[in-house]
Formats: structure tokens, C-alpha cells, sequence
């Protein structure tokens, strides 16, 4: 049962990381650099190149030292994933597009020297950081493994309750 379930989560990291690099694939090689494209009144494409990891935190640090930490935290959440029992399902679907996402960067990293950036959320007088499809999956992929820490503990504290007579 391990080998069904791992192989449906390394579909996830794949399709993770082909969906991530076609992506940005067109928007290196059909956008200008800093273009806008407005989609919607608040959501527009605009390429631009981040030279740090989320939010360009760290873009003082040389590629190599960004590589490898990037590289630290794919093998630490590989860890997490492959130790996390397979009913935890929601956490090894999260940890999935982690990887997925985080690969999906160090690939921009490694070849380009930067990690291609194009969605911006934007109102007239406020704008979000511009981030791309790997970082959506990483937020996403964070914010299952929160879930299912939260739908544990609410049922761990459930039958607590039950086992001490509800007091």
C-alpha cells in the first residue's frame, strides 16, 4: 500500500513541477521583462526575476548558498513525507506540492541564476509581492499540512474528553 500511495504523490510533485516550468517557460519567452498584462482588475501577469527565495528575502546570498538551501529543505520535507503514515493523507498530499514547488524554483535557480516571478494580486493604491505557480503550490501545500495538524489535535482533544467523562 506505501509503494500505491507514494507513487500517486510523486504524479503530484511531476505534475507540480512540469506545470511550474511550462508556465514560466512561456513567460520568459513571451513577456517582456516587467510587462504587465492585466487579467483581471485586481490579478495581472508581470515577469519580473527573483533573485531571493519568498517575498526576495535572502537576494543578498549567492546562488550556491540559496541552492543549497534550497536543496536542505527538499530532502528535509522528503523526510517529513516518507515518515508521515500514509493515513495522513491531507499532510503527504501538502508535503507533495512542497516538493513539487520547491523543485520547481531550484530549477530557475540553478539554470538561470534567478527564479522567474509573474502573478501579482494589485489594487489602485496596494500590490502583493509578484510570485509565480511553484510558491502557490508551497502555500497550498503548507496550509494542507496545517489543516490536518488542526483536524488531529481537534480529534485528539474530542477523545480526551470522551476517555475523561467530558470534564
Amino acid at each position: 500500500m506505501k509503494n500505491k500511495s507514494f507513487f500517486g504523490l510523486l504524479v503530484i510533485v511531476i505534475l507540480a513541477v512540469a506545470s511550474d516550468q511550462i508556465i514560466k517557460y512561456l513567460v520568459e519567452t513571451r513577456m517582456d521583462y516587467q510587462q504587465q498584462i492585466d487579467v483581471l482588475p485586481f490579478l495581472a501577469l508581470f515577469r519580473v526575476h527573483n533573485n531571493g527565495i519568498a517575498f526576495s528575502m535572502l537576494s543578498g546570498l549567492h546562488d550556491l548558498a540559496l541552492i543549497g538551501l534550497t536543496a536542505v529543505v527538499i530532502a528535509f520535507v522528503s523526510y517529513l513525507w516518507w515518515s508521515t503514515a500514509a493515513a495522513r493523507w491531507i499532510s503527504r498530499v501538502g508535503f507533495a506540492l512542497i516538493i513539487g514547488g520547491a523543485i520547481g524554483n531550484l530549477i530557475d535557480r540553478s539554470l538561470l541564476g534567478y527564479v522567474v516571478d509573474y502573478i501579482l494580486f494589485h489594487l489602485p493604491s496596494w500590490s502583493f509581492a509578484v510570485f509565480n505557480l511553484a510558491d502557490t503550490y508551497i502555500s497550498i501545500g503548507a496550509a494542507f499540512v496545517v489543516l490536518e495538524e488542526i483536524f488531529v489535535w481537534l480529534r485528539d482533544r474530542k477523545a480526551q474528553k470522551g476517555q475523561t467523562g467530558g470534564s
